[in-house]
């Protein structure tokens, strides 16, 4: 089923947001061409296609696009076709990027994800393989907070409306027994919505006692004097939950498998490197982010951001669902079906081509 009407139109608004600032670039801003990445002689384009169009975030929780990209995984999969890339600050806007056909595939949070799926009654995207779980953390200001139960009657941050961090704080909330009314943010706690890219600002400016965020953001506080209160981690059985899913438009699957698997291996050889080489993965993708950004982040952020996040080829699909129902749980969603949300056909060919094992749908995959 869709989205609550509130909750769309929440979501147009935000989407809306990046569109004011990177109008001439579409829905996202496009990443700078690397001149060092070279297509291989000889190499062919796949399916016949001039680009695949790659979108991620400028967060560390997107650390296997901002490696694939920075260490040109992606293009040596594709060949002579182009891996083209859009940079995004949040969900919705990469959605709707998707929708618009602006992009072909993207890195991005589970919330986006079924509410695209859901929004549009199951035809638009699929969820093709997994990337990364944990990196999420309550950090507050410690001379406000010096407990959990001291987060009550606090002014809270949370990136967006609806968004993947923002519906687990609200579920965490209902958890301690106290009420927020989710549109509004208003309650027992101040559940204040703000960019990840405004909250360190906002905490120095006393704006706000703490944040539930993804890294950096979570480190960047920590540098300002903050305290990481709790890790979302601890959580989830195992400490592992999704918190970064790679998607593709349906269309863009059936009519270009080959171009869709070559992607896939491309984020399952950078996974592999990325755990293989963590410091030197982590000096990539901050290399990217530096690269899309102009700013690369410091080690004091950095070190501790990327130590807190795993990557990883699966979706750990059974968590997303438990996602979908803490989204329910906070009146921001009606019951969703996600049955045919994933399909992880081509990236289970790849990894038993890898002699790595496959990974499971939870029975949300396509019949």
């Amino acid at each position: 089923m869709p989205a609550k009407p509130a909750l769309r139109r929440t979501f147009a608004v935000i989407a809306a947001l990046p569109l004011l600032t990177l109008a001439a670039c579409g829905y996202g801003s496009q990443a700078k061409d690397d001149d060092t990445v070279k297509v291989a002689a000889g190499a062919k384009k796949i399916d016949g296609l001039d680009s695949v169009r790659i979108g991620y975030f400028g967060n560390l929780t997107h650390g296997t696009a901002l490696v694939g990209a920075n260490k040109g995984f992606f293009q040596k999969e594709l060949g002579a076709t182009k891996a083209a890339y859009q940079i995004f600050n949040a969900g919705p806007s990469e959605i709707e990027a998707l929708n618009s056909d602006s992009i072909d595939i993207g890195w991005i949070g589970p919330s986006p994800a079924i509410n695209g799926y859901t929004a549009s009654q199951g035809k638009n995207l699929k969820i093709i393989g997994g990337s990364a779980s944990g990196g999420v953390k309550l950090v507050v200001n410690p001379e406000k907070i010096k407990s959990l139960k001291d987060v009550k009657g606090k002014k809270i941050a949370t990136p967006q409306l609806g968004n993947t961090q923002d519906v687990a704080f609200l579920n965490w909330i209902a958890e301690q027994g106290w009420k927020v009314d989710a549109d509004s943010g208003k309650g027992d706690v101040s559940v204040i919505r703000t960019e990840n890219s405004v909250v360190p600002d906002a905490y120095k400016s006393d704006s706000i006692d703490g944040a539930w965020v993804p890294e950096p953001t979570a480190s960047k506080l920590v540098a300002e004097g903050a305290k990481v209160l709790l890790d979302e981690a601890d959580l989830w059985p195992d400490k592992k939950f999704v918190i970064t899913n790679i998607i593709v438009r349906q269309d863009f699957l059936k009519k270009h498998p080959k171009a869709v698997e070559a992607v896939l291996k491309a984020s399952v050889e950078a996974n592999k490197w990325i755990n293989a080489n963590p410091d030197q993965a982590k000096a990539a993708a901050n290399a990217q982010l530096e690269a899309d950004s102009g700013k690369a982040l410091p080690a004091k952020v950095l070190d501790p951001a990327w130590k807190s996040i795993q990557f990883t080829n699966d979706p750990l699909a059974s968590t997303l669902n438990t996602e979908a129902e803490h989204a329910v749980k906070a009146g921001l969603l009606k019951k969703p079906d996600l049955k045919g949300i994933y399909d992880l056909t081509l990236l289970n060919k790849v990894l038993k081509a890898e002699g790595g094992n496959t990974v499971d749908d939870a029975g949300l995959g396509t019949s």
